[in-house]
Order: C-alpha cells, then structure tokens, then sequence
C-alpha cells in the first residue's frame, strides 16, 4: 500500500515505514504530524485517485528529526563588466518516519472487528 501526499507545495510517494524528508515543518521531535492532502492511494491493486484530494484518507508519521542539507553554491557572474557574487544555501528540512495510512474501508474493518469481538465476550 502506497500513497502520494502533497506538503510543501510538492508530492511525495510514501508508504507504511517510510523516511521522507520534508521541507521545514514547525513540529517538536517526537510529535505526531498528519497530512490530510492524499492526492492518490493505491492498496492491493485498487487504486483510487482524488479530485483533487482523496476523501476520508489519512497518512500519518512521527518526527525523527530536524536539519539542514548540504550546501549548495549559487554563483553569480556578468561577463566582461567584473561583477562576481557569490552565495551559499542550505535548505532546512524535517525527516518524518511514516507511521501509517488510515483509509475510510481499514476504519470500517476495525469497527467490525471490534463489534465481533464485543458480540463474542458477550
């Protein structure tokens, strides 16, 4: 089972035990973080894409941690006038473990999970 989030003004392909790399996201380490913007999943073969989000669909992921990438150099010349800049960056980001993806079908299955079991102990 995969899916396809949007965050960050892009898309990411993640699945169950994933570790993505996000752009900055202003959550604590160790906190939950839920991304409610499903554009496509795809379970078992049975693939169900949004319009534009997917209803009912949940992917969710802890923190891992925060830091920055390598730096890149931005380098900057006009020719034959002597005008010369240089620069560096380096982009922060957030590295979340995806923890799972809920979908409205995996809920139902649980509920009637645990009405069985309830019916059973009864």
């Amino acid at each position: 089972m995969y899916a396809i989030i949007e965050s960050c003004g892009k898309q990411y392909k993640v699945a169950e035990g994933d570790v993505v790399f996000f752009e900055k996201l202003e959550t604590e380490v160790g906190k939950k973080v839920s991304f409610d913007k499903v554009v496509l999943v795809s379970d078992d073969g049975k693939v169900q894409v949004g319009n534009p989000y997917v209803k009912g669909v949940k992917v969710e992921g802890k923190v891992v941690s925060h830091g920055k990438a390598k730096k890149i150099i931005v380098f900057k010349m006009k020719a034959k006038k002597n005008e010369r800049t240089k620069q560096g960056h380096r982009q922060p980001y957030t590295k979340v473990e995806i923890t799972g993806i809920k979908t409205a079908a995996k809920k139902a299955e649980t509920a009637k999970k645990a009405e069985k079991t309830e019916k059973v102990e009864a």
